[in-house]
């Protein structure tokens, strides 16, 4: 099981945040990125980041979209269509949708519409 599997994802998504606001995007699309890939409003985030909760029950509590296998690339230098352990592809899709977003491309093409 790799160490991520076991990370709160409270300890990780300040630096989401942080990353997104340094590039001139808000809070507000980093809730709508994980509202679409997760099916999770804003709300329900806030309880799982107050909870403690790791990125495995993060994900178990989400329900990803179909389009989801439409995310494609490499983040961290692996792309993310070929993560064969289905959790870390779903941590991989987050990092991807926040890199995306980060790099400046619109909404409408990082929700895959």
């Amino acid at each position: 099981m790799h160490r991520i599997f076991t990370t709160p994802i409270a300890d990780v998504w300040p630096h989401y945040v942080a990353k997104l606001e340094r590039k001139g995007r808000s809070r507000a699309e980093l809730d709508e990125v994980v509202h679409w890939l997760t099916g999770l409003d804003p709300a329900q985030v806030e309880a799982h980041l107050g909870a403690g909760t790791t990125f495995e029950g993060f994900f178990a509590a989400a329900s990803l979209p179909p389009q989801v296998t439409l995310i494609t690339g490499v983040v961290c230098g692996v792309r993310v269509e070929d993560v064969e352990d289905p959790l870390m592809q779903k941590i991989r899709y987050l990092d991807k949708l926040v890199d995306e977003l980060a790099r400046g491309k619109t909404m409408e093409k990082v929700l895959r519409r």
